[in-house]
Parts: C-alpha cells; structure tokens; sequence
C-alpha cells in the first residue's frame, strides 16, 4: 500500500473505473466514484471527523479534485444511508454544482435534506427503496435492504456492459431486528447466481471474530439501568441512532419517566424519524429539556449527543460543567455507541470527568449499551459464500480492517491476486471480469475550519501543535537603514512559557552581537537579518530551555 502518485492510462471504452476518494484506511469520509462512458456516478460523500492532532478542525472532507473539472459528467449521488460519516459532505460538494442529483432511501434524503437547507440548498431528489431498479446515464442500479444501525440502509448494485458492481455500504446481519428489516440474502443469493464481478464490502468490524450481537439484546439492558438509576438518567448515542433512541423511549415509558432531547442534531434527526414513521413515541413523554428540569430527578432520562468525546458536544460540556444540566452524585450516564478509532482518549476523557462529578458511567466496557453496526467477520464469509465474487475491494476501514477482510475473501476461495486492498485515490479498472488496481491519484486531506473550507493545510495544523505544544516568542529590533546598527531593541515576547520573562534577558545581547556581525558583513535585508533573530534565539531556546517554539522575528528600518 504505497503512497506513490501513479498517472492512470486513459479509460478505455467498455471499462468500469473505480475510484475510492475517502474511507480507505481511516473510519470516515465514505466517497467512491464509478467512471464508465464517459459519465460519473458518486456512492457515499461523507466526513471524518479530526483528531487530537489535528486542532481546530470542524470536519475533514473527501477530496473533491479528480470531480471538479468533470461536474457536467456526474450522472447522480447514490447515498446508502444517512450516518454523517456518508452523507455529511454532501453540501460541500452540491456547493460545487447545485443540481447534482441525490439517490437514496426516504430517512436517509430526509435527513440529508434536513443538513441541506442549514447550507440553504435545495437538491434534487429520487426517493428509492429496496428491489427498485433505476437507470442513470450507462448506469443500472438495485437497491438491496441491509441491515445497519440506522434505519432505510440499503447496499447498491451497479450494472454497466463492463460488468456488476455490488457495494454494501454500511451493513450487518442482525437476523432479530428491531424493525423486522432483514439483510436481503436472498437478493445477494441472486445477484451472486448472475455473477457479482467486483464486491465493495464494509471492512470495520472485519477483524472481530464471530457475529455482531442482537439490537435486541440492547433494550433489556437499559430497561434494566434506568429501571435501577436512583436520579436522572442521560443517554448519549450517535445523534441519528433512531434503534437506540427507541430503546431509550420504550425503557423511560415502562419506568414512569419523562425523555427530552439535547442537543440540536438529536432533536432535528428524532423530528424527521418520528415524521416519517420510524420512531414511534409514546403519549405524552417527551418534555422539552428547559421544562424538565422542574421534575423531580428520577422521572426524567436526558438523550443527548456526545458519545464520541467531541469537545462541543452536549456530553463533553456536562463533564467540563459548561452546560446548564450538570451531572452530580447518584445520576446515571449511559454512553450507548461503540468508540470510532482514534476517539478513545477523548472518550476516557469525558468518563473520566462524569465520574469525578459522581455520576455512575455505564458504557460498553462495563454493560451491554451497545452492539456494532457492522458486520463481523462470520457473516461476512456467509456473504462472501453466497456471493461468490470474481474481485473484492474491502471498504469503509483502517488498514488492518481492510487487510482481515481480504483474508476473509481469500480463505472462501478468492484468489489473492483478485483481492484488492487499496487506499484513497487507488485507480481500479474492471473489465471482462478483471479488477486491477493501474494507478494512484494524490489526494489530500480538505479540512472544514469555521467558514473556511480546503484553505487550512497540514502546515497550519503544523504550526497550531507548535503553539499548542512549545509556545511562541515573538522579538522585535528597530535597526538603522544606512548602518544597520540596532536603535532599539531587542524586545522580547513570549507566550506558553512557565519561564520568568527574565530569563530572556541573557539571550538579548546574542542577538544584538548577532545582528552586529550581520551588519558589518554588509547584510542589509529585512528577511536575511529576521533570519539571523530567528536562528540565534531559536538555538538559544532550544539548548537553555530544551523547547522549539514558533518564532516570529520582526526587524523594522529607521
């Protein structure tokens, strides 16, 4: 899996291209496209959202280059369900050209539509369901139900003349679901008869052995917990969990308690799946959260957003005491979500810090809050022996996921060399059968900052680990034009330093003597001599205080 750019040949005519631009290596910003006579389809277009390493960061989104010149070509936007991790780029890229189609289940439009007109953008649309076949441009698709952790999730198969394509997207095999809505195996059954040539396959939980749990077995769980909890009960989940929120109700209801909802995507998302028929809430029990907090402690559960530490989220502001509930003694936190990669720390974070407040933290290393929404490894070989594909890319995973799912495929019987595992920006040519992998395009991270969209780069972020970790000095000298002697100075500022401001004092006259020999050399330029400041108190810094601080040296002429 190298990092090599590797200039594809031009696309030949009856030839599938396959081209993942996010999801590959890293859980997050789900985007593949599928070239084919001359016009383009989209799966998927969703976010990442960043780590510790990557400060003030809102989203991290696909990069859109290999598009941006090809928009006309863009025959639609097939979304497979409606986890922000799939659709929450979707504005950003319909900002690019506004009447691009979007193709998907009704939660998952609703709730797409929904974070559309917050950008103020009115899509197109084409409600689909499980079984139905449409057409778009050289492309015939089938929509297939499969099970996730939110409901109307649909895998896609994609026939062009350069044969079938069929991707998951996000799925599992829960055979007792809530919603009575099964995995269609009997479709996969068919399509494997037909012959699937190349299986883009969900890969994030393709290293846990075995089967992913029952939702079920959730229900009784909590019913359990808030049935014990002495005080108020807050539940944290993804925030478009509909399983889970319905799980929270029926409990809540059966103990006499009251729900309000926190925190506005929670709120936005419940609106459009009770609308739309899928939650289904009891009479009389949700309370708006300003009005619960007049009942008495243990008649009211709190369903919040936050289960993945995100410093703004409801959760992250109870544990800091920056919202106006806060956790105390005897109230019980349930954080109902699996960890993403990468979120760990800032998840032990939060429970670390509700704790400390004295609230009872139930989470799934301690309880059964919460089952996985992917597929583990023994119903993806189930899949793989119903289907029965020629080529397999695993999808949707890090590394070491992908790399278990390729084993997977290969112990049914997939030869290695028709096992693609690949990275983002990968170039996948399917024809007469054959996946080969023939070029690397470079892509890179685009990062959403505020209003700010792609202008942050890896150097800025750079710069803010910097700051954050070394601190900043900043030196000022007033130097004569015509002699280069110094006329005031040198000032010293510095900012994140334990040090007393004096202890810069010793390292004043190394700069003056610095910038002294600078002058006799006959160096007159502003940006040479800023470059002699910066050299020699970053020499001193870092030898007397062991610190590489940003530095910002500024010699003005008089």
């Amino acid at each position: 899996m190298s990092n090599a750019v590797l200039a594809p040949p031009p696309l030949e005519s009856g030839t599938l291209r396959v081209i993942p631009l996010g999801g590959l290596g890293e859980v997050g910003r789900n985007m593949t496209i599928f070239e084919f006579d001359g016009k383009i389809l989209v799966l998927d277009c969703g976010v990442l959202f960043p780590e510790e390493h990557q400060p003030g960061v809102d989203l991290i989104l696909p990069d859109f280059e290999p598009l941006k010149a090809r928009l006309d070509d863009i025959v639609g936007i097939v979304l497979t369900h409606g986890h922000e991790d799939h659709i929450g780029a979707v504005p950003y890229l319909l900002k690019l050209k506004g009447d691009l189609p979007l193709i998907g289940s009704g939660l998952t439009l609703a709730l797409t539509e929904a974070k559309l007109k917050e950008h103020r953008l009115r899509p197109y649309t084409l409600t689909v369901k499980e079984g139905q076949v449409e057409r778009l441009g050289p492309f015939e698709l089938e929509f297939v139900a499969v099970n996730h952790s939110i409901p109307d999730a649909l895998a896609v198969a994609i026939r062009t003349d350069a044969g079938t394509v069929l991707a998951t997207g996000d799925f599992k095999m829960d055979q007792l679901p809530l919603d009575g809505r099964l995995t269609d195996l009997r479709a996969f059954s068919r399509l494997g008869e037909a012959g699937v040539d190349l299986f883009l396959v969900d890969s994030t939980n393709a290293d846990v052995p075995g089967f992913t749990s029952l939702e079920k077995e959730i229900g009784p769980v909590l019913d359990q917990v808030i049935g014990k909890a002495p005080r108020r009960v807050i539940v944290a989940s993804f925030s478009s969990h509909v399983h889970r929120v319905q799980q929270v109700m029926d409990a809540a209801a059966a103990h006499g308690r009251r729900l309000a909802l926190l925190g506005r995507s929670m709120v936005r998302n419940m609106t459009i799946a009770e609308d739309l028929g899928y939650l289904h809430v009891p009479d009389g029990l949700l309370i708006d959260y300003k009005k619960a907090r007049n009942l008495p402690d243990e008649q009211i559960v709190y369903m919040s957003t936050g289960s993945q530490g995100e410093p703004m989220a409801v959760l992250s502001r109870m544990a800091n005491l920056d919202h106006e509930i806060e956790p105390g003694p005897g109230d019980t936190v349930i954080l109902a979500s699996s960890l993403i990669p990468g979120n760990e720390n800032a998840v032990y974070r939060v429970i670390d810090g509700l704790t400390k407040l004295g609230a009872n933290v139930v989470h799934k290393a301690n309880a059964k809050v919460h089952v996985s929404g992917h597929a583990a490894a023994g119903e993806l070989l189930y899949c793989y022996n119903i289907l029965k594909p020629r080529n397999v890319l695993p999808v949707h995973g890090e590394y070491r996921h992908l790399m278990a799912n390729a084993q997977l495929a290969q112990q049914t019987g997939v030869p290695a060399e028709n096992t693609i595992v690949a990275e983002n920006g990968s170039v996948i040519d399917l024809r007469d059968g054959v996946a080969r992998n023939v070029g690397q395009l470079d892509l890179g991270f685009v990062y959403v900052d505020g209003s700010s969209v792609g202008e942050i780069t890896d150097a800025d972020l750079k710069d803010r680990r910097i700051l954050g970790e070394e601190g900043f000095i900043s030196v000022i000298v007033v130097v004569d034009a015509a002699t280069g002697r110094i006329i005031s100075g040198p000032e010293v500022h510095a900012r994140g330093f334990a040090e007393d401001a004096a202890v810069f004092e010793s390292v004043k006259p190394k700069i003056a003597a610095a910038l002294a020999e600078a002058a006799q050399s006959g160096v007159r330029d502003n940006h040479a001599l800023s470059q002699v400041v910066r050299r020699t108190i970053g020499r001193w810094v870092n030898q007397s205080l062991r610190r590489r601080p940003m530095i910002v040296p500024l010699v003005i002429e008089a």
